[in-house]
């Protein structure tokens, strides 16, 4: 019965993840970037600078930086690590190459997803925000589409509490924390009802557990607050590794470069026949892709919609950095280290094995030391992802109960307690849930984006016309 169950979960999964819906979103990131005229290339270094400069007097309830890092901590986590190296391993070398593609299309999708939710979004007298696409959709659509922004609310709720929030990147620590310290499972204990588990893994839990809720009882401004410090850190760390990695085997660059290159087009030519489409090549780059940067998914707008500004557009630039930082600097270079250092073609490995592989065979240093930054790094991006998705999750539920914050508070709670049971949930059907339900958030969040493409266009215009008359400040 259960296998049934999972057999119908998994075909759903794949359907809902199929070519339609990356066909959709990359179709939605070309549009846009077509409408834009390539907004994401031509202003990219006016939206770094405008990342690390607030803008003064605005509305809302964070800073745009800690908007930015509020996002940023749901996007950069497992699937920055373990997601490239699946890919890659999946469609070889190549899916890099067409994960970058998708990237550059995906980032003029943040843009508009930025500034339609600061567009659309309400601010009450206490400076509360709430906004997202269950605004855009309704406010910007029309009532009669409300509908559909319940849809992608409650969608969106159910990947906080069902998955990508809890289980999975729980899941993701205590696994990071027993295969360093525990690998061999030497120190267990029994749960009655439960199991057989590394005395690692209850301690990573419980420890895990308490810091989540020291920081979700504290709401978006601690959220802000801690992400703005640990965000930026462990990213700089983590890039810093990859660059001391690709700095040590620099002679190996050139031909790791041809090899994601020809790869892409011609993947048997570098598999050994292993992976010989290039649509599937395609298909696991930019499936990954958008599975780590959450371009049209929706999500980020969610955290945008807090930022203290005026301008829509100007919050539209610094949210799609996040794509920018997450896929074409982060994931290029997890996918990078994995290419040059042979990572992808040892057998018997897969996900965080691989980049663990290039991690041990590409820093100078010793095993152990390579794979302990590999588990820092994994557990503070997880870490980060769940602070994120929470925030996300409680903005949907806020929309669906008409800013009922008793309900927000409670589910607050229940998401504290899935994080705490989180290790021990190993049925696979719970996963395979999130991901439907992340798949579903993006079709009605699509659907909107390319509907106002005709609002993006027009405010992006009137804002740069604008700046060039000098009436902005």
């Amino acid at each position: 019965m259960f296998q049934t169950i999972n057999n119908i979960l998994v075909a759903i999964d794949d359907a809902v993840w199929g070519v339609p819906l990356i066909a959709l979103i990359l179709a939605g990131g070309i549009l846009l970037t077509v409408r834009l005229r390539g907004l994401q290339v031509r202003k990219l270094i006016l939206a770094l600078k405008y990342m690390v400069k607030n803008e003064e007097g605005g509305h809302g309830e964070v800073t745009s930086f800690g908007a930015l890092c509020t996002a940023l901590s749901a996007t950069i986590g497992t699937g920055n690590i373990v997601g490239v190296a699946t890919a890659v391993t999946a469609g070889g070398p190549g899916a890099l190459f067409w994960m970058i593609v998708a990237a550059i299309f995906g980032t003029a999708t943040k843009y508009s997803e930025g500034l339609l939710a600061v567009k659309y979004r309400t601010v009450d007298e206490n400076g509360h925000s709430l906004g997202g696409p269950f605004y855009y959709i309704e406010r910007g659509m029309g009532a009669k589409w409300k509908w559909l922004a319940k849809c992608f609310a409650f969608f969106g709720m159910c990947v906080g509490l069902f998955g990508i929030g809890t289980f999975s990147q729980v899941n993701g620590i205590t696994s990071a924390v027993q295969n360093f310290f525990d690998p061999n499972k030497a120190w267990t204990v029994t749960i009655p009802g439960i199991g057989t588990y590394s005395w690692a893994v209850v301690i990573a839990s419980l420890v895990l557990a308490l810091c989540v809720a020291l920081v979700l009882i504290g709401g978006l401004q601690r959220i802000a607050s801690v992400s703005q410090v640990v965000v930026p850190f462990m990213a700089i760390i983590y890039v810093l590794f990859c660059v001391i990695l690709i700095g040590c085997n620099i002679t190996h660059v050139p031909a790791a470069f041809a090899t994601i290159v020809k790869g892409a087009f011609n993947p048997a030519a570098v598999t050994g026949g292993v992976v010989g489409s290039m649509i599937v090549a395609m298909q696991k780059g930019i499936a990954r892709g958008i599975f780590s940067n959450e371009a049209g998914l929706g999500s980020a707008p969610i955290a945008a919609a807090a930022a203290q500004t005026h301008e829509p557009v100007r919050q539209g630039l610094v949210t799609m950095t996040g794509t920018f930082i997450d896929t074409i600097i982060i994931c290029t270079m997890t996918g990078l280290s994995i290419v040059i250092t042979g990572a992808w073609q040892v057998p018997g490995l897969e996900g965080v094995q691989v980049t663990n592989y290039a991690f041990q065979n590409g820093l100078p240093f010793p095993s152990q030391v390579s794979s302990f930054i590999l588990m820092l790094c994994l557990v503070f991006f997880a870490f980060t992802t769940i602070l994120g998705w929470d925030y996300y999750s409680e903005r949907c539920l806020e929309y669906l109960s008409g800013g009922n914050l008793k309900s927000v508070m409670t589910y607050r709670w229940l998401y504290i307690f899935a994080v705490f049971i989180g290790p021990y949930m190993t049925v696979s059907a719970v996963w395979t849930i999130a991901d439907i339900f992340n798949g579903l958030m993006a079709i009605p969040n699509m659907i909107a984006l390319i509907t106002l493409s005709g609002v993006v266009v027009a405010e992006t215009r009137s804002y740069f016309t604008r700046m060039k008359n000098g009436q902005l400040k």
